[in-house]
């Protein structure tokens, strides 16, 4: 079949944490932590479930209002700064993605729920910000974080194509879904560490995610594949 102009895909957005970066697992376990010292009774599961791929200020209003629970003055710094620390230690790019985001031959953004200073610092430790600085964008740059879809609108905008023509990769249903709202294609990624529930992605696939992959090196025929669709 002939390429059609209007609907090729012609760029690729990545979500950070769990996409790019390993970050996941550490991100939700000094969450978790900090949650449980403020009388917060829930697991590190449930935190995955509920608030992977959401920003602070929603899950703090979700603290809020389900736990009757408002954070201390402070609470939410402290856990972005162990956070930090937690990533000095422990954090890496996700295995391939480096070799796959310079092959590709297209544009490639990034759009996440975290905020700059966070992505920075994740993407400078693991060397990932040369292939992306200029091109990072931020939840707290627009009104509603993921699952609404104004972040991922704004990041086409700023980088000039229709949301028609933009790829998604995604690793949470909060992202999954807000992508889908925007009008854009998504491919689900589970080889993060908080994806070891749920290998087959069966929860991005019910949220509008076309299909899941679990390892970068197969990123290149997959978008190939959509940018011929």
């Amino acid at each position: 079949m002939p390429i059609d102009p209007e609907t090729a895909t012609a760029l690729v957005i990545f979500d950070c944490d769990g996409v790019l970066v390993d970050s996941e697992p550490l991100s939700l376990g000094t969450l978790t932590a900090g949650l449980n010292r403020i009388g917060v009774a829930i697991d590190v599961d449930t935190v995955r479930e509920r608030f992977a791929g959401t920003s602070m200020t929603s899950i703090m209003g979700h603290i809020a209002r389900d736990y009757g629970i408002v954070a201390p003055e402070g609470f939410v710094e402290a856990v972005k700064a162990e956070t930090l620390r937690a990533f000095d230690r422990d954090l890496h790019a996700m295995e391939g993605i480096i070799p796959a985001v310079e092959a590709l031959a297209l544009p490639s953004c990034v759009a996440s729920s975290s905020d700059p200073t966070r992505l920075a610092h994740s993407l400078g430790l693991t060397g990932l910000l040369p292939l992306f600085e200029g091109r990072i964008f931020s939840a707290t740059m627009v009104s509603r974080g993921k699952p609404a879809p104004d972040l991922f609108l704004f990041a086409a905008a700023e980088m000039g194509f229709a949301p028609g023509r933009c790829l998604v990769v995604e690793d949470s249903v909060p992202g999954v879904t807000a992508a889908r709202a925007a009008g854009m294609r998504v491919l689900g990624f589970v080889g993060g560490g908080h994806w070891r529930h749920d290998p087959t992605g069966s929860d991005l696939i019910a949220a509008g995610a076309e299909r899941v992959y679990a390892h970068h090196r197969e990123l290149a025929a997959l978008i190939a594949r959509r940018a011929a669709a």
